[in-house]
C-alpha cells in the first residue's frame, strides 16, 4: 500500500510540473506572438528591429555566408520534407509505431500552414536591401516557426526514446541551438526581422503544443474503439 501510494504521489506530482511548465511555456509564447503581432498591425514597425540586424553581423561575423546560407537551408521547406519523411520512414518500417508517423506531418504540414495563414493576415513585407533572395511576406518567419515545431517534435522524440539520459540532454541541447540559430541567420541574411523570428518561433512551439496533446487524445481514442473492453476477441494494434 505504501509502494502504491509513493507511486501515485510521483505520478501526481510529475503531472503538475509537467502541466504548469505546458502552460507556463504556453503563457509566454501567446503573450510575445500578440504583443508584437499588435506592434506589426499598428505602425509596422518594432523598435529593435534595427539593431538586431547589426548585432546579427557583430555576434556571427561578416564572412560566413557559406555557413549561415547551410543553417538557413536546415529549415528550408524542400530539407523539412525530406527530413520529416526520414523520420516518418523510420517510425514505419524500424520502430513500427503507426502513430508517431501521424505525428510527424501533421506538425509539419500544420506549422506550414498556419504560418501562410498568418502572414496573409498580418501582410509585412520584409526588410529592404536583403542579403540573399527570398519572396512572399515577413510576419512571422516561416524558417523560424518550420524549425520551432519540427525540431521541437524531434526534441520531445529524443525525450520518449532516447534512455540514455547523456544523450538526451547532448541532442536536446543540440537541437535546441539548432533552432535558435537558424532564427539568427533569417536576421542576419536581412530577409527578416528580429520580430519576426521570435514571434515565428513562439507560434511554432504554440502549435506543437497545441498539437501533441490532440494527437494523443485522438490515440487513446482510437485504442479504445478497436480494443474490446471485456478482454474477449482479438486485439487490434494501432501502432
Amino acid at each position: 500500500m505504501t509502494v502504491f501510494f509513493r507511486r501515485l504521489v510521483a505520478g501526481a506530482a510529475l503531472f503538475v510540473t509537467e502541466f504548469a511548465l505546458i502552460l507556463l511555456v504556453g503563457t509566454v509564447g501567446i503573450v510575445i506572438f500578440l504583443a508584437l503581432g499588435r506592434q506589426v498591425l499598428g505602425d509596422g514597425q518594432v523598435g529593435f528591429d534595427e539593431a538586431a540586424f547589426s548585432w546579427s553581423h557583430a555576434f556571427l561575423g561578416e564572412d560566413n555566408r557559406g555557413w549561415v546560407d547551410f543553417m538557413t537551408f536546415l529549415a528550408s521547406r524542400n530539407f523539412i520534407v525530406v527530413a520529416a519523411l526520414t523520420v516518418i520512414g523510420y517510425f514505419l518500417v524500424i520502430r513500427r509505431h503507426r502513430w508517431y508517423s501521424l505525428k510527424v506531418p501533421v506538425v509539419a504540414l500544420g506549422s506550414i500552414t498556419l504560418n501562410l495563414l498568418l502572414k496573409s493576415f498580418y501582410n509585412r513585407p520584409r526588410p529592404a536591401l536583403p542579403l540573399t533572395s527570398a519572396s512572399g511576406l515577413s510576419f512571422p518567419s516561416g524558417h523560424a516557426m518550420i524549425s520551432a515545431s519540427f525540431y521541437g517534435l524531434l526534441i520531445y522524440l529524443v525525450w520518449q526514446h532516447v534512455e540514455n539520459r547523456s544523450l538526451r540532454w547532448l541532442l536536446t541541447v543540440l537541437l535546441t541551438t539548432l533552432i535558435l540559430l537558424i532564427g539568427l541567420t533569417r536576421v542576419y541574411l536581412r530577409v527578416h526581422y528580429a520580430s519576426d523570428v521570435l514571434a515565428g518561433l513562439a507560434a511554432g512551439l504554440l502549435w506543437l503544443l497545441i498539437a501533441l496533446p490532440l494527437l494523443r487524445r485522438l490515440e487513446l481514442f482510437t485504442k479504445k474503439r478497436v480494443r474490446p473492453e471485456h478482454g474477449s476477441g482479438p486485439v487490434i494494434d494501432v501502432h
